[in-house]
């Protein structure tokens, strides 16, 4: 049940977006209205995940946040109202994981930033093979999600002016090894990067960054049948 607490900020958040961004998110409703899965999205801003958050709203969903900010008690009261996973980086944080895959049994979504930091110029960085780990143990689908936009909305709110903000998504797929054997880390990190290019895809050219060069796509490991 969604807490009054919650319901509140949503509202808000809501109300703000409306009067912030000329938004053009009608691609999130490709989203089936029911999980599991992973919303694998770019990280540019502190902005993207609560404005994805609300707007997928009633759909159950989650994501893992960095433990740090849970210090700050603005934005610790938000991940507590959203119920967010904190995750310790740098180290294998087993209980975030498990707290994860819990989530993703539940039947919820779970999000989660590809390249794992904050990419400073709103190009995509190098993503990292975490996300394949949640993927393969519990063989959910992933639903590749990417934004653009918020860059520019400081300058706009100094010219009172609304920012467009784009957000898509793309065709999901699960991951799979062709052979079915283990998979090794050089598995995982091709893994990754087959992901990141599906990102890349829905982003405009000079967005791509690191997944520029689209002749490097593959999709060796990607199961589109889902």
């Amino acid at each position: 049940m969604v807490s009054l607490r919650e319901r509140v900020v949503n509202a808000v958040i809501r109300a703000l977006i409306k009067i912030a961004f000329r938004l053009e998110a009608s691609d999130l409703a490709k989203l089936p209205q029911a999980g599991p899965g992973l919303l694998v999205a770019n990280h540019t801003s502190y902005l993207e995940g609560p404005i994805i958050y609300v707007l997928i709203r009633p759909r159950q969903i989650t994501a893992i946040a960095k433990r740090e900010l849970w210090s700050n008690p603005l934005t610790r009261f938000f991940m507590n109202t959203w119920h967010i996973i904190p995750i310790s980086r740098g180290r294998v944080d087993s209980i975030a994981m498990q707290a994860a895959q819990q989530t993703l049994e539940d039947g919820r979504y779970l999000g989660i930033a590809a390249e794992g930091t904050r990419s400073k110029t709103g190009t995509l960085g190098k993503g990292h093979p975490g996300a394949t780990f949640l993927a393969t143990a519990k063989n959910v689908p992933i639903y590749p999600v990417a934004q653009w936009g918020l860059a520019d909305l400081g300058e706009n709110l100094k010219r009172l002016r609304r920012t467009p903000l784009t957000i898509r998504v793309g065709a999901p797929f699960h991951l799979r090894k062709p052979d079915n054997s283990p998979i090794t880390s050089r598995d995982r990190r091709k893994m990754i990067d087959e992901i990141m290019y599906q990102l890349a895809l829905l982003m405009p050219e000079e967005l791509r960054g690191h997944y520029t060069d689209l002749s490097q796509l593959t999709t060796e490991y990607l199961d589109f049948r889902s």
